[in-house]
């Protein structure tokens, strides 16, 4: 009987030795934390692609270069929204539009007659309401087209994501279903896919503004790996790491935004939207 034991034991050992590699070889390997020296290589050269690039701004890039400036004191940034005014100055045409965003860096913002009326964009529709919900009553279907937006994914489910980080800045309440901002963290998790190589613009507004939600943990090591080893020769980024071409303001702004939070972790940070003089 002592033998027949011995033996069941060592057939037991045997199988569980040869299951550890089996069950190792078949369990994903947990993805790598950025380098410190690469990620702030990264925001460096993003940094200089800003300051030294001699073509005139997209002016919308300017109030997320506020944004870099008030919540992780970039002081190149500092004058972002004087540059900002400068160009609302200088295009009459796209003014009532500008005047109308200028409000994420500016609280006391002042819009004139008409201003609101400029906002035709779909994307633009469901964020400007959420920008002034403490100041003008929001739309009486505004919660039915957040729901719908969502629906739709890609940039409609991201601009659905940054309505609620201004709707909740802003101190508003919205009547929406149980669960339905939590699906939204996790259907803007979905659209960073970790499965491919390439790097673009829609991948990136959702990484960069789950963390300005603070849902940065949504945002797996290995997209902000994939993120650094794509970053065009000038510290920019392209809106498709597989097309070829310029860097965009867009996606380099995005980009940098994702990167400034990953170097510089913390459990909170100033609002995105400029607060409140005291």
């Amino acid at each position: 009987m002592k033998r027949v034991l011995i033996v069941v034991f060592c057939v037991i050992a045997l199988c569980s030795l040869l299951a550890v590699p089996l069950l190792l070889q078949s369990a994903p390997a947990p993805a790598p934390t950025p380098a410190p020296s690469d990620l702030q290589r990264a925001v460096e050269n993003a940094i200089d692609f800003f300051e030294e690039s001699h073509q005139p701004y997209e002016p919308y890039t300017l109030l997320m270069l506020n944004v870099v400036y008030r919540r992780f004191g970039i002081a190149a940034f500092a004058d972002a929204l004087q540059q900002y005014d400068q160009i609302t100055d200088e295009n009459p045409d796209q003014a009532p539009l500008l005047r109308v965003f200028r409000r994420i860096a500016e609280y006391n913002n002042t819009l004139k007659a008409g201003d609101l009326q400029a906002v035709k964009d779909e994307g633009d529709r469901i964020t400007a309401p959420a920008l002034y919900c403490d100041r003008l009553e929001l739309p009486s279907d505004y919660p039915a087209t957040l729901e719908q937006a969502a629906g739709l994914g890609n940039y409609m489910l991201t601009h659905v994501l940054l309505a609620s980080i201004w709707i909740k800045e802003n101190g508003c309440e919205v009547p929406m279903p149980n669960g339905f901002i939590e699906g939204i963290y996790d259907s803007s998790a979905v659209l960073i896919s970790g499965r491919y190589p390439v790097v673009n613009d829609l991948e990136l507004e959702a990484a960069a503004f789950l963390y300005l939600a603070g849902q940065g943990a949504l945002v797996d090591h290995a997209f902000v790996e994939r993120v650094i080893a794509v970053q065009n020769y000038d510290g920019g980024w392209l809106s498709s790491s597989d097309k070829p071409g310029d860097s965009d303001w867009h996606t380099t702004i995005l980009a940098l935004l994702l990167l400034l939070h990953v170097e510089f972790p913390a459990n909170s940070y100033p609002p995105m939207l400029a607060p409140a003089s005291p």
